[in-house]
């Protein structure tokens, strides 16, 4: 499954430089994308679809090797981080008899909503006016890639080992008439990466949920950090952050544990969820050291985000607040859980997108 995730990923770069003719074809492609609003509503809408932020940075990995720009890959990534949260939002719903049980449930849920919000609301002004995201990301791959492409760098063990693969489909899919040969490949590409992520995430699961549960229940309690880490750790194993972070509604809703003691092993999640757009990178067909940039841009605003928005006692105040206010809302009218997931994650979206377009 691993092998299939790299190659997938290999598919949708190599397809990608097809259909857009290299760089400044693919600039042109997502011309419309450039603005940075379009791009977080993208990403946000297409995780929230797939319910897999791991899917998405994948897809958006590859298309940054074959030629998206970074800059307008960026927002996409921290849209990806909005919609992933819908899945353990969606768990919460499962304890919507109990009004209490409710109420805690859907606390625990939401506050990674929040959280991913926040952090959106603080570093993407930021990052529009400095690009400080891009550029710290770009001095980090050139330590690993070099300023040359693959060849030249010291992740060269993984494109040699899915090359001759890729080479394989796209040599198959050459009579197909252009562009729809390049699209084909990239469909294929991503439904690859989906297929890949989803049984890796399975078997996983079955291994190391039970682990998962134990790392959870030694880490909590014994403060912000070992949390932290504990989330981190767990969404490594299970490849998840919806999986671990939807381990930890039922424990809340149940009462087992507070809101306050599960919000770091939520933050920890966004951390962990990082390691498969790195992975991805290493498979890249294209501009290397631009794929690995990306998903340098993935581990940085997310790493950073907990360091900021956690670290300052205010701003760790916000999502909590926003949680336990929107919680009481909805347990008192059960309407508002729903038209809460609607309008954030499809609606909102949808709307913003279509108004940009005009």
């Amino acid at each position: 499954m691993v092998y299939l995730l790299l190659v997938a990923v290999g598919m949708i770069s190599t397809g990608f430089n097809w259909v857009s003719g290299g760089r400044e074809g693919a600039e042109r492609l997502f011309a419309f994308a450039t603005n940075p609003f379009m791009g977080l509503l993208m990403g946000t809408m297409a995780t929230a679809l797939v319910q897999s932020s791991s899917t998405v940075t994948s897809v958006i990995v590859g298309l940054v090797a074959g030629g998206l720009p970074v800059s307008t890959a960026i927002p996409m990534v921290m849209g990806a981080n909005i919609g992933t949260t819908i899945t353990n939002t969606i768990v919460s719903l499962g304890h919507i008899r109990d009004k209490q049980e409710f109420k805690r449930a859907f606390s625990a849920a939401t506050i990674h909503d929040f959280f991913n919000l926040l952090a959106v609301l603080l570093f993407l002004p930021l990052e529009m006016a400095t690009g400080f995201l891009e550029k710290i990301s770009d001095e980090l791959s050139l330590l690993f890639v070099g300023s040359g492409s693959m060849d030249t760098g010291g992740l060269n063990f993984i494109k040699p080992a899915t090359k001759f693969a890729v080479k394989g489909v796209k040599g198959l899919l050459e009579s197909i008439p252009e562009p729809f040969g390049g699209i084909l490949m990239i469909l294929l590409g991503i439904g690859a990466i989906f297929v890949s992520i989803l049984y890796m995430g399975k078997l996983l699961r079955k291994v190391m949920v039970g682990r998962a549960k134990g790392i959870l229940h030694a880490a909590i309690g014994r403060g912000p950090i070992a949390g932290i880490a504990s989330g981190a750790v767990v969404t490594v194993f299970v490849q998840s952050s919806s999986t671990t972070t939807s381990l930890a509604v039922p424990l809340v809703g149940s009462g087992l544990f507070g809101l306050r003691e599960i919000y770091p092993f939520t933050l920890g999640a966004n951390i962990g969820t990082t390691i498969t757009a790195l992975l991805a990178a290493t498979a890249a067909t294209g501009d290397a050291h631009l794929a690995l940039e990306i998903a340098m841009v993935h581990l940085m605003y997310n790493t950073l985000g907990v360091l900021f928005i956690y670290g300052i006692p205010f701003l760790r105040q916000l999502p909590l607040m926003g949680a336990e206010m929107l919680a009481g809302q909805a347990a008192e009218r059960k309407s508002v859980a729903f038209a809460y997931v609607v309008t954030v994650f499809f609606l909102l979206p949808g709307m913003c997108m279509w108004i940009t377009s005009i």
